[in-house]
Order: structure tokens, then C-alpha cells, then sequence
């Protein structure tokens, strides 16, 4: 009887730990589809804004809903594709005076923390994801504030995990020197993108 106790325990125990381990899904951005944007805002004069996007980027995630104090995300984004629809404007940005992108072609986010902070009024759920951004050579914490848009099967055959994000840096703390107007100073960047699940 003890023997079959026992064999019942060892049969049950690896079943009842994996049904208690939620582990994060990783996921890969969507490039491919074009479902990922890092997009930046900035004042002109103070009179308006200029917007702009970075065209060529990538990255990863690992996400669970029921634990979202467990993600992970790194984005790389390619700084010479920045494209602000004027090629003398963009030809500007990417000089050594602000994005420098010669020097350095590539800008980064890791998180290092994620923290929950409830719901917004559309009942999504949102986080601050603290991370390091590495710019223009310059690395500095920044936090992120971010939205699950959702998560479901795809018409492919895939499962997909949306979000999108916006946070606020001053360009003087990426080595920016370039002469602008005061208003200018901050930048505004929107993220926004898909992950497709790794099977």
C-alpha cells in the first residue's frame, strides 16, 4: 500500500508543479509585417511639431498577463532610418550634432523592472517599464509607460501580443548639442507593436 502511495505521490507531484508554473511566452516583434513603430515628436519654434518615425527596427519580449511584473523587452532600432518626410531635415538629424549616426548606428531599450499600475478607462491593462535607452553612445533609465492592447490567434496560424508605449527624454541627456530652440528640448516617443509568439 505504501509502495502505490508513494508511486501515486511521484506521478501527481511533477503534474501539479508544472499546473502551478505560469511561465512568460517569448515573442518576436513583428518586423516582417511592418506591425512595430518607434515614432518621436518634437516642437518646432514652439508654433508646431515635427513628427517622425524610425523605419528599420526589431525585437523581442517575453509576456504573461497574469504576471506582468515578469516581462522582458529589448527593442533595437536603427538610427540612420529616420524619416521625418524632408531628406535635408532628416540629413540634419543625423548629424554628429544630434543622432550622430556615423558613430552610432544603432540605438536600444533593455527593461530592467516592470511594474504594474492597473487598468486605464478602457479596462487595458498598464505597467512602467523601467529600462536602460542607449543613444547617440549615452545610456540612461528611462520608464516607459505601457499598454497591453491585447493578445489572441492570428489569421496565419500565429498568436500575436500588443502594446504600445510613450515616454519623454531631453535631448540634452543623450548628448544632443545641436543648437534648437528652447521648446525643443524634450522629445516625445510613441512605441507601438505586435510580437508574434516563437513557436
Amino acid at each position: 500500500m505504501l509502495k502505490k502511495m508513494l508511486a501515486a505521490a511521484l506521478a501527481i507531484g511533477p503534474a501539479m508543479l508544472s499546473a502551478g508554473q505560469v511561465m512568460a511566452a517569448d515573442y518576436v516583434i513583428d518586423k516582417e509585417g511592418q506591425h512595430a513603430f518607434v515614432d518621436f515628436k518634437v516642437s518646432h519654434l514652439g508654433y508646431s511639431f515635427i513628427t517622425g518615425t524610425f523605419r528599420d527596427l526589431d525585437g523581442k519580449f517575453s509576456f504573461d498577463a497574469d504576471k506582468v511584473e515578469d516581462s522582458k523587452i529589448e527593442v533595437n532600432v536603427r538610427t540612420a532610418s529616420l524619416f521625418s518626410n524632408h531628406a535635408e531635415r532628416d540629413k540634419h538629424i543625423g548629424d554628429k550634432e544630434f543622432l550622430n549616426v556615423r558613430q552610432f548606428p544603432n540605438a536600444r531599450f533593455v527593461s530592467t523592472s516592470v511594474e504594474s499600475t492597473g487598468k486605464n478607462a478602457a479596462g487595458k491593462q498598464t505597467a512602467d517599464v523601467t529600462g536602460d535607452l542607449i543613444l547617440s553612445g549615452v545610456t540612461k533609465s528611462v520608464v516607459v509607460k505601457a499598454i497591453f492592447l491585447g493578445e489572441g490567434k492570428d489569421p496565419w496560424g500565429g498568436y500575436r501580443a500588443g502594446f504600445e508605449g510613450t515616454t519623454i527624454i531631453s535631448r540634452e541627456d543623450f548628448a544632443q548639442t545641436g543648437r534648437l530652440a528652447p521648446e525643443s528640448r524634450l522629445v516625445e516617443l510613441y512605441i507601438t507593436f505586435e510580437g508574434v509568439k516563437a513557436k
